[in-house]
């Protein structure tokens, strides 16, 4: 079984459809999750939303957020997860937001990406520093970290 599947069965036991809202990853993980077959009855819908226009226009991120905390912070994964949850049938919802590179500040370094995970009951937001280990490895590690995410709350 694949993480991807194993989440997909947990959302199924817990009767509720994921949404994912993705920046850096321009819907990798929701591509990982409709990879699995049968995976329709899991799956509600994905956001790529990789532009602030986007993010704002389609999830409802704050233009305030974006410029007190920047399109790569907690503050906007979490609200990206939120909005997610909002327009969509899903009870669940990931968000991630980073910098996959190359490229990158003193202040946002190359492979920092933020995440969050949205249910009924609240909103959680972490970051993950994955270092300067290239584009496409950070978009990998990405997906796997949110679909950890989503099976250990759809679990928890």
């Amino acid at each position: 079984m694949t993480l991807a599947a194993d989440v997909l069965d947990a959302a199924r036991a817990r009767g509720v459809m994921i949404a994912t809202a993705e920046s850096c990853t321009g819907g990798l993980i929701v591509g990982a999750l409709t990879e699995v077959p049968g995976s329709s009855d899991g799956v509600d819908r994905g956001f790529v939303t990789y532009s602030n226009a986007a993010k704002q226009q389609m999830l409802g991120v704050r233009a305030d957020t974006l410029e007190a905390h920047g399109a790569v912070s907690e503050q906007v994964a979490a609200e990206m997860a939120s909005g997610a949850l909002r327009h969509s049938d899903a009870g669940i919802a990931v968000a991630v937001t980073g910098i996959a590179g190359p490229g990158g500040s003193e202040h946002k370094p190359e492979g920092r990406v933020c995440f969050a995970i949205a249910e009924p009951f609240g909103t959680r937001a972490e970051t993950v520093e994955f270092g300067a280990i290239g584009r496409r490895q950070v978009r990998a590690a990405t997906v796997e970290h949110a679909l950890q995410m989503l099976l250990d709350a759809l679990r928890g």
